[in-house]
């Protein structure tokens, strides 16, 4: 039976290094979206100084490791073999949580579903011990003080992030201005001093404090001498900062470097507890067995009650782990920059839409703006707005934000990550940093009305992620203990295949998802010119692809759909219909694009060929609408399982959309090779087949008349025919206008 539970323990260790790649893909964004974001040195430095610092603060990470071993159960009431159920069930569906979340681009908190998940499998043994044994009420079982706090801990830090990073940014704004390098002449020295002193303090005064090296007498001397140590640094480097700005350092950068250093550290030894923390009470627990001589189902876990004595070899085993995570994890960079395009100075492709919520929000903050400034004086609004003139801020090219708010973000992220995990609280540093940042880029006035509304709904879908992720940890933990409690090793094998199946599946579907979502050159070139000329000229180009692609798609669907109403096929049926969800999105996505790159144009240029760009637009629309408006009818005619076209029906229409079919990828060629000679040749065949669809509609009522064939077959059989004319008059329309847009005049 000890094989047995050290098989397991073996396992417990092989999900963490899984916990310990997803994690750190999931949590990257905590540390590297402000250098990033404000490109304060090259990707590869960034990631060089973020990695010493997770190698540090892992190696630093012993006192949080008491959350996995009584902070959210008490261990006293449950035996060994209860006490590895919940820890399994824990690691397993952690894994699967976040690597979900990963895939999806989506920030989500590695200590939410920690915390979660072990309430979920502790309340599923609990529920079967008290059912089975009275003695004890469900309260006894979980250390519910504890995970109250730590979940209010969790859940206030949000409000206050956001709060504290929108107020701190506002000042520091009013400080520095966006043209920071003309108000930073003495001022600069002040801030750096204040940064790099509280990151000092709260990094490693406070981190050191709880490092398994530090005796107690060097903690006694650290309490001691803590307000003369503060007040040191605080002078040294008060003026090392302004001395390097003498010598023409950027202190922001160097505040900005340190700050990634010190959040990356803060990360390591607030969040290694949620990946490695468990497999480690499960080791500490199967020491235990072994050196009590008792069984599983007779130890009572009266020793996890003692704080984690870590040993030194496994924090430095987990935080290489992170290291190789950081630098090699391709989701880590797509979770970045959801947080980065959130925050980001001026207005780009955005990546979410527009929901009822985040319009609503938008309402009411307008109005509450407006009534401010009612009653603020003149001269005041005109001196706050001489210090957020957006044209005058000075942000590295490519950057999203400028070194200030960048500054601002590390700084204040890591003071409170810090200062929670000093009183041993596991703030989320996901929920802590997204929410500085997003409250830094409000202050910023980043979020103009043109983008308010996508990035509001950015920013809810966002957190109401980490709600779900609360809610499916909990949940799915709580099958999967009791799975394995009245399932046993069979159950086990059963979890470890699902578990390994889904981190498979998610590997293939992730990669997929990205290769139909990587923005083209043309768009990434398109949305950083400056260059008017040069930004029509791109924005032809991704016009034509972007055309084309609808074409393309227009051109499969209808055909698949015909085909496959004709020869009653279902699948292929739901198969098409399916597909108008993905495409809607897809055109919304490029009108959200080329009204970006509308803004990069010059008036002129606007007013010349804006109007045939919304048109082409618009009957793209009209297209992937038409071949839905065609598919659901045809869908619900064979789902009931009506009358099938009869044999004319399907001649003369089968003929008919096959030179459809021929007369859109015909058209597609024309766009993609830029070539628009045979225009009125095309617009004569468009005609031609619009009086073929004209005839066979004739023919259709004559029928219905004459009262011979199936009504319902002839509904379904005359929206067919209408919803052909549309997309063959869509498709002549969308030539027309393509070549007056790309015409070169």
């Amino acid at each position: 039976m000890e094989t047995f539970y050290l098989l397991i323990v073996i396992f417990l260790f092989v999900l963490a290094v899984f916990d310990l790649m997803v994690g750190v893909s999931n949590d990257a964004v905590n540390f590297l979206n402000s250098a990033i974001g404000a490109k304060a040195a090259s990707f590869r430095t960034i990631l060089v100084i973020a990695a010493v610092g997770v190698l540090l603060g892992a190696s630093l990470s012993n006192g949080m490791m008491d959350i996995a071993r009584h902070g959210i159960y008490q261990p006293e009431h449950f035996y060994f073999a209860e006490i590895m159920t919940i820890l399994l069930a824990v690691m397993l569906t952690d894994v699967v949580v976040l690597d979900v979340f990963n895939s999806m681009g989506m920030p989500t908190s590695t200590t939410v579903s920690m915390v979660f998940e072990l309430l979920g499998g502790t309340f599923a043994l609990a529920l079967v011990k008290s059912w089975s044994d009275d003695a004890l009420g469900l309260g006894e079982y979980l250390n519910t003080d504890k995970a109250l706090s730590v979940i209010m801990a969790i859940f206030v830090s949000v409000a206050i992030a956001f709060f504290f990073g929108m107020v701190v940014q506002w000042l520091a704004r009013l400080v520095f201005t966006f043209n920071y390098r003309k108000h930073m002449r003495y001022s600069i020295g002040l801030f750096g001093g204040v940064a790099t002193t509280a990151i000092i303090y709260f990094m490693l005064i406070k981190g050191l404090k709880d490092s398994s090296f530090m005796t107690g007498d060097t903690k006694a001397w650290v309490d001691e001498y803590t307000p003369a140590l503060v007040g040191a640094c605080f002078v040294f480097f008060t003026i090392l900062m302004q001395v390097l700005h003498w010598l023409k350092v950027n202190v922001f950068k160097v505040v900005v470097m340190l700050g990634t250093f010190a959040l990356a550290l803060a990360f390591a030894g607030n969040d290694l507890v949620n990946f490695i923390g468990v497999p480690l009470a499960g080791y500490s627990s199967y020491l235990d067995l072994q050196s009590s001589g008792a069984t599983p189902d007779t130890l009572v876990m009266t020793s996890l009650l003692d704080s984690a004595k870590t040993p030194w070899y496994f924090l430095i085993a987990a935080g290489l782990v992170m290291v190789y995570a950081l630098m090699t994890s391709k989701k880590a960079h797509a979770v970045i920059k959801t947080s980065v395009d959130l925050s980001r100075q001026d207005e780009g492709e955005e990546v979410f839409g527009s929901t009822p919520v985040a319009r609503t929000l938008v309402r009411i903050s307008l109005n509450i703006s407006n009534a401010v400034m009612k009653v603020t004086p003149e001269s005041a609004k005109k001196w706050i707005d001489t210090r957020f003139r957006k044209d005058e801020a000075i942000i590295a090219d490519g950057a999203a934000f400028d070194l200030v708010r960048a500054s601002v973000n590390l700084v204040l992220a890591g003071l409170l990550i810090a200062l929670g995990t000093s009183m041993k609280l596991p703030l989320s540093t996901t929920y802590v940093t997204f929410m500085v940042a997003m409250g830094t880029s409000l202050a910023d006035r980043a979020w103009g009305r043109d983008s308010a509304v996508y990035r509001i709904t950015g920013v809810l879908s966002v957190i109401g992620g980490w709600f779900l992720t609360a809610g499916a940890a909990f949940t799915i933990c709580f099958f999967v203990a009791l799975f394995i409690h009245f399932g046993g090793a069979v159950a086990i094998v059963i979890l470890i295949a699902v578990a390994v199946f889904s981190l498979i599946r998610s590997q293939v579907l992730y990669k997929n998802k990205k290769k139909r979502e990587t923005l083209s050159p043309t768009v990434t070139r398109l949305l950083k010119t400056t260059d008017s000329n040069e930004a029509l000229a791109l924005l032809r180009e991704h016009t034509r692809e972007e055309l084309s692609k609808v074409l393309v798609y227009v051109e499969d669907n209808f055909n698949r759909a015909v085909t496959s109403f004709m020869s009653e096929n279902l699948r292929g049926l739901r198969r098409a219909m399916g597909s108008i969800k993905f495409e809607k999105k897809q055109i919304k996505q490029m009108k959200r694009i080329g009204t970006v790159a509308m803004s990069h144009l010059d008036n002129n240029m606007v007013l010349d060929k804006g109007l045939y760009y919304y048109q082409g637009n618009d009957f793209a629309s009209e297209l992937v609408y038409s071949v839905g408006r065609f598919i659901e009818p045809c869908l619900e005619h064979i789902d009931n399982n009506f009358n099938p076209l009869d044999n004319v029906q399907k001649g003369e229409f089968s003929v008919v959309s096959e030179e459809i079919t021929a007369f859109v990828r015909d058209v597609r060629a024309c766009i993609e090779n830029n070539d628009y000679a045979s225009l009125q040749d095309f617009v004569v065949r468009g005609n031609r087949l619009n009086n073929e669809l004209s005839h066979l509609k004739r023919e259709e009522l004559k029928r219905i008349q004459g009262q011979s064939g199936s009504i319902k077959v002839s509904m379904v059989y005359l929206t067919m025919i209408q919803e052909a004319q549309n997309v063959t008059n869509y498709t002549i329309n969308l030539l027309k206008v393509s070549n007056k847009f790309q015409a070169q005049e």
